[in-house]
């Protein structure tokens, strides 16, 4: 994939969240009202409406794409590399719907369970990385907007970079100097 070639992906790809975020706000909006939602879901917080969504998550979407093509810029367009983003935003994807989900039909154990899990697999693999920020944010937007998933992905993003450069370094280095006789 050339950089033009991407540069015309994240061009439509971004113009599809765009639409599909837009369409599923005008439903909303004629079909009982685009919905709020309060701030660890406390009546006496502030509400923040879906609507943003409109805005936010189209401009997540090229901003996190411009960081993937950065990185594919650099690594000189390797396949490898290519497959994995794809599989890392799928992955992702995949977590945040299912998490949206179980919170949907109430079991509120299992979403719990699932971001407490988030931090363990952090250990393991960089979720960090824009293309899972980007797909656990797609994955969760039709469930909760476009601002809460934003801010749940910043968290984690944070948390599983914290494990995964410091956490996973640390433990490999001593791991590594027990290992060596």
């Amino acid at each position: 994939m050339t950089p033009n070639n991407f540069f015309g992906f994240r061009i439509y790809f971004t113009i599809l969240i765009t639409i599909a975020i837009w369409l599923v706000l005008i439903y909303d909006y004629f079909h009982g009202g685009v919905p709020s939602h309060h701030l660890l879901q406390r009546d006496d917080l502030p509400a923040i409406s879906n609507w943003w969504g409109g805005i936010t998550i189209p401009l997540l979407t090229w901003f996190l794409l411009y960081q993937v093509q950065q990185k594919i810029d650099k690594a000189n367009i390797d396949s490898k590399l290519l497959k994995n983003i794809i599989y890392a935003f799928f992955g992702a994807l995949c977590y945040g719907i299912l998490l949206s989900v179980f919170f949907t039909f109430g079991i509120v154990n299992v979403p719990f369970y699932m971001l407490i899990g988030l931090l363990i697999l952090a250990l393991f693999f960089p979720i960090y990385r824009a293309e899972c920020f980007l797909g656990f944010v797609l994955g969760m937007s039709y469930t909760f907007g476009g601002i809460l998933p934003i801010g749940i992905a910043i968290i984690f993003a944070l948390l599983g970079a914290g494990l995964y450069m410091a956490v996973r370094t640390g433990v490999l280095f001593i791991a590594s100097r027990f290992t060596k006789k």
